[in-house]
């Protein structure tokens, strides 16, 4: 299985051919996506079709072959008139998008960060609306973290990956992995939580809302 990357946009893993690909794709003003595979080589995939489904199986639109945390029909872009809606109806691993899970439906703008398992695809559709400029925030965010607030993000958010648990680690348990005192770990976590502008939720929201942030950006992978 792959292990996500940040943004498949992220100028410090795209090669000259492959911005001038991506200049080349916008320039049609068609929508599309942009991913990396199991190679780390970026695909654009044009979205033509109003339905375009997402999965494992070779018969989806966005065929995701090679992550074993996508479900064999996982999720499907869906098109009404300008605008793209992510479609969930119940995934085993859930999608994601801008950091936040999907239940059900999900209006997308452009430049929209979605995760599916381990995968990372940016949406670029011209015509959705104002760029959600909140998913590059976080990208920039996550990749000027310092070891140890990765190391803390790892014990966060290792609860999601161990056992299948929905609920990211508490305080006491973060402390213990990473042999900090309880309000050492509120201090680092409260920074982290200013950093990513989620100061304004409630507490076990915030946390929620970091560990799928960085999760979704691929700060924190399976293989941590």
């Amino acid at each position: 299985m792959q292990s996500p990357g940040r943004s498949p946009l992220a100028p410090h893993t795209s090669t000259p051919s492959e911005i001038k690909e991506r200049n080349e794709a916008e320039r049609t003003r068609e929508p599309h996506v942009i991913l990396r595979n199991a190679g780390g080589e970026q695909v654009i995939v044009f979205l033509r079709d109003h339905v375009v489904a997402i999965g494992r199986l070779p018969t989806m639109g966005i065929c995701l072959a090679w992550d074993e945390e996508v479900s064999r029909a996982h999720a499907h872009l869906e098109r009404i008139d300008d605008v793209w809606i992510l479609v969930d109806e119940g995934s085993r691993n859930g999608s994601y998008v801008n950091g936040s899970r999907v239940t059900g439906r999900r209006r997308l703008d452009d430049r929209a960060v979605l995760r599916f398992g381990s995968t990372l695809i940016v949406l670029r559709a011209p015509g959705s609306g104002a760029a959600a400029t909140r998913a590059a925030d976080e990208v920039a965010v996550g990749t000027n973290v310092s070891p140890d607030d990765h190391r803390l993000l790892v014990a966060l958010c290792r609860p999601l990956h161990d056992g299948g648990h929905h609920v990211p680690a508490s305080n006491r348990q973060i402390a213990d992995e990473l042999c900090l005192s309880v309000s050492s770990v509120k201090r680092r976590l409260s920074v982290l939580f200013e950093r990513f502008n989620l100061t304004e939720l409630a507490q076990n929201e915030k946390r929620a809302r970091l560990a799928d942030a960085a999760l979704s950006i691929g700060l924190v992978t399976p293989g941590d």
